[in-house]
């Protein structure tokens, strides 16, 4: 027994030294906070901040569809015809439908 202690470097003996340690052992694996949560919460958090760019782009493509329907007769005439399928007295309107399922068995 004696003999193991003497191949033991002196500052792991040291009483600070070990506190330090366990302290450091507690912080980064052991805690609510850990080192694993904080990574994996600044990778959400990134992936928030990526949504709520491409959200309020959408917004402001949104209110400007919405302002130029509430303004501008050429677009809601537009927007009426591509649509809701609407047609002018006078016109015939053929729809063709892109999704062909001609797969008959």
């Amino acid at each position: 027994m004696n003999k193991l202690l003497t191949h033991i470097p002196g500052f792991l003996k040291n009483k600070y030294f070990i506190s330090f340690a366990a302290f450091c052992v507690v912080m980064l694996f052991l805690d609510k906070n850990d080192f694993l949560t904080q990574l994996n919460r600044r990778n959400e958090l990134g992936k928030l901040q990526q949504s709520k760019s491409y959200y309020t782009k959408e917004i402001n493509q949104l209110r400007t569809t919405s302002n130029n329907l509430t303004n501008n007769p050429q677009t809601i005439e537009k927007t009426a015809r591509e649509k809701y399928l609407m047609k002018r007295d006078n016109e015939e309107l053929f729809v063709i439908s892109e999704n062909s399922d001609n797969t008959k068995n």
